[in-house]
């Protein structure tokens, strides 16, 4: 009896199942603007410019005709997929049915593939004109006009409080000082761990409002932040985004799709299949801040 006993904790043991330490949910995806589109590319907004109004000098003068600047704004599908096969000997050989897990490791990566898709977007080439032909960079790292230099509050620091002052005089600067959102701040746990030393981050002396939950900033200085290990580093400096709701889109082609089927030609073998269709781009520049780090990890 003893014996039997073993046996079945060690099977019970062997049906459990997890996936092994990862991000599964898109971070970013609820942060930003979205839109359904077909076709091979997509002019997803017409975008009309500042103008001034002209004094009148004399009576019956004729009328000032004044041009509004205009321009269009282009996002581009990319075609993104994800397959792997369960022979049956492995489903014979296992106490529990893989295929659930395999979607779920999928769906998994096919979701941080879509913050990479955003995360790229942001300070990555753009594309507008007539016919989505102009190219529109973000600016030379650490000296265009919507930069946060990782000089600030120190030399070469990392996240800070001065840092986070800057992006948000830049952001209103370039927003003509009206921000009708909230900005969002993506930060990793580095940055995240620079916070909670930064006085004014942890002290209900500097804030009035709830700036910790269960232990994790939530919000400060009016950013939400997001927690994600994916930013750019770029010659030693972490590239940590700021931008509006607003500043960022993510167009969608075909949204996530699960296929579980047989497949005769595999010796029958269950594939897995998943596929979307997106792309991201910003809106116009001016409502995404970079801000370098210098990432010590």
């Amino acid at each position: 009896m003893p014996d039997q006993i073993t046996v079945a904790s060690v099977q019970q043991y062997k049906a459990s199942v997890e996936l092994l330490m990862q991000q599964e949910q898109t971070r970013l995806r609820g942060a930003v603007s979205t839109g359904s589109h077909v076709g091979k590319s997509a002019a997803f907004i017409e975008q009309f410019g500042e103008t001034a109004a002209v004094e009148q000098n004399q009576r019956h003068e004729d009328t000032p005709l004044l041009e509004v600047p205009q321009d269009k704004r282009w996002v581009f599908p990319r075609d993104l997929k994800w397959a792997s096969l369960i022979d049956p000997q492995d489903t014979l050989r296992m106490l529990v049915d893989p295929v659930s897990s395999y979607v779920r490791a999928g769906t998994a990566g096919m979701n941080r593939q879509i913050d990479d898709l955003i995360l790229s977007a942001i300070f990555g080439t753009n594309f507008t004109g007539e016919n989505g032909t102009t190219s529109e960079t973000f600016g030379t790292i650490g000296t265009g006009a919507y930069d946060v230099a990782n000089t600030v509050g120190g030399t070469a620091s990392g996240l800070n409080v001065a840092k986070l002052q800057m992006a948000l005089r830049l952001l209103m600067t370039a927003n003509k000082g009206d921000l009708m959102e909230a900005p969002y701040c993506a930060i990793s746990s580095y940055e995240h761990d620079l916070l909670l030393k930064e006085p004014q981050v942890t002290s209900r002396d500097f804030s009035s409002g709830l700036v910790l939950e269960d232990g994790r900033i939530k919000r400060f200085l009016g950013f939400n932040f997001i927690l994600t290990e994916r930013l750019t580093v770029t010659a030693g400096d972490r590239l940590v985004p700021v931008w509006l709701k607003s500043g960022m889109y993510l167009g969608v082609w075909n949204d996530l799709m699960t296929r579980v089927s047989e497949r005769a030609d595999k010796s029958h073998a269950t594939q897995v299949y998943l596929c979307y269709t997106m792309g991201a781009t910003r809106t116009q520049l001016g409502k995404q801040i970079r801000i370098n780090c210098d990432d010590q990890i």
